[in-house]
């Protein structure tokens, strides 16, 4: 095996017939605001790639530890992942990164394809915040179309907001 020289993948005068690291990182739509942040890409504690999407990054053959986090506002890192990989002369290994859906949880790294780690969390948060939207505006329409003074909140109703829900009812024919 070939030692590493800090900082140069592959190391200057280093004999051919290297590897490389073909990283993808990716976020999902959902966790739009990680795109204004760069992941941070290390191999071997040497910094090797910011951006998402697809980097090829030549290496000697050996083994190579390869960290990926994205820096981020509270917490600062996030998605923080790490993995151990031997790269074989002319080899090229392909590596997949997901970055977390909820901040607080590590990233995903490994051979694609990769799971968006929170994925199960962040439906079932979404789930019941739609839940609790849909119960608070029917109670809201239901007792405005019931004509009562107030609402199951105690919040009086005025009546424009009934004659509103009439006039619509009446428009799409329901009676």
């Amino acid at each position: 095996m070939y030692e590493q020289q800090p900082g140069a993948y592959p190391p200057p005068g280093a004999p051919q017939g290297g590897g490389a690291i073909a990283l993808t990182v990716k976020y999902h739509p959902l966790a739009f605001m990680l795109g204004l942040f760069k992941p941070q890409v290390e191999i071997n504690g040497h910094p090797a790639a910011n951006a998402w999407g697809r980097t090829v990054l030549p290496v000697v053959p050996g083994q190579h530890h390869v960290h990926v986090h994205v820096p981020y506002l509270i917490p600062s890192r996030i998605g923080v992942a790490d993995l151990g990989i031997a790269v074989h002369p002319g080899q090229t290994v392909e590596l997949e990164y997901r970055a977390p859906m909820i901040v607080f949880m590590g990233g995903a790294l490994g051979t694609p394809p990769q799971k968006y780690p929170g994925m199960a969390a962040t439906i079932a948060l979404m789930v019941v915040s739609l839940v609790l939207l849909l119960c608070i505006c029917g109670g809201f329409i239901l007792a405005a179309a019931n004509g009562g003074s107030s609402s199951a909140f105690g919040v009086p109703v005025p009546g424009a907001i009934a004659a509103v829900i009439t006039a619509m009812t009446a428009a799409i024919g329901c009676h």
